[in-house]
């Protein structure tokens, strides 16, 4: 079966169940899991598809993929900038992680860090760092979003402004190509705007995949970044801006990729 062929199927397939797995496409279509990976990476690449651990799902445009999702979608590019980011964070200093599975990421590169002062609205990154005895963790109160143990709200925005971090980091769940940061949940908008207020150094992690999608919601610009930390390089133009901006990209990929 040819590839103009598979290429129907295979979104006709992930418009009706939502996901594709490469198993089942393989067997459904009769050839091998090496050439449905290829074809998924294909559909990926042209902004059809999103990679997550054995298949693919739908890209998001209004609506956020489901957390256990996103957690698993390019985990291999989520380490390599959470190193990144780690490696430039420097012990003794206080620093906020918001919401998100990169930065949950960040959280696990921080285990070996010493005296770390961390605030953060995402339970996640809170359990994560009680493994860590030279990590303080300050958990911010607010409204529990229970698809993903974050913290968000008025609560949450009150919180975080009766301090001053010395690094904030954010994450994101798109990147429009004029450099706007983007989100789905106006209450954690709200949220990252007021770490971003509340920082005297700001980083952003989010991987490629972010670059081809869309969210409603804007967060800021890059040119409020200090740092930003992808895993691919990043289209031209968009590097102009941030050159512009003084924004410091920081490519990161893992020498063995996880699939």
């Amino acid at each position: 079966m040819s590839q103009n062929i598979r290429f129907p199927e295979i979104l006709d397939i992930a418009r009706r169940d939502g996901k594709v797995t490469v198993e089942h496409l393989a067997e459904h279509l009769g050839v091998t899991l090496q050439t449905i990976r290829r074809d998924l990476s294909e559909l990926a690449n042209a902004g059809r598809l999103e990679r997550v651990h054995g298949g693919a799902v739908l890209p998001s445009g209004t609506v956020n993929i489901a957390y256990q999702e996103r957690r698993r979608l390019n985990a291999g590019g989520k380490i390599a900038m959470a190193q990144a980011c780690a490696a430039m964070i420097p012990e003794n200093c206080a620093i906020f992680l918001n919401i998100g599975t990169s930065t949950e990421a960040v959280a696990a590169e921080l285990l070996h860090h010493r005296n770390l002062m961390v605030v953060t609205n995402n339970m996640n990154v809170a359990n994560i760092l009680t493994r860590n005895p030279d990590c303080e963790v300050l958990v911010t109160g607010g409204s529990l979003r229970q698809s993903d143990g974050g913290l968000i709200g008025d609560i949450t925005t009150a919180a975080i402004r009766q301090f001053k971090f010395d690094i904030g980091v954010i994450g994101c769940s798109a990147i429009d190509q004029d450099g706007d940061i983007l989100d789905f949940d106006l209450r954690e908008v709200g949220v990252s705007q007021t770490i971003l207020h509340q920082s005297r150094r700001t980083m952003l992690v989010a991987d490629h995949t972010k670059l081809k999608r869309t969210a409603p919601a804007r967060i800021a610009s890059l040119s409020e970044i200090d740092d930003f930390f992808t895993d691919a390089p990043v289209p031209r133009p968009l590097e102009n801006l941030c050159a512009m901006w003084a924004t410091q990209i920081h490519v990161s990929r893992l020498e063995r990729e996880i699939e």
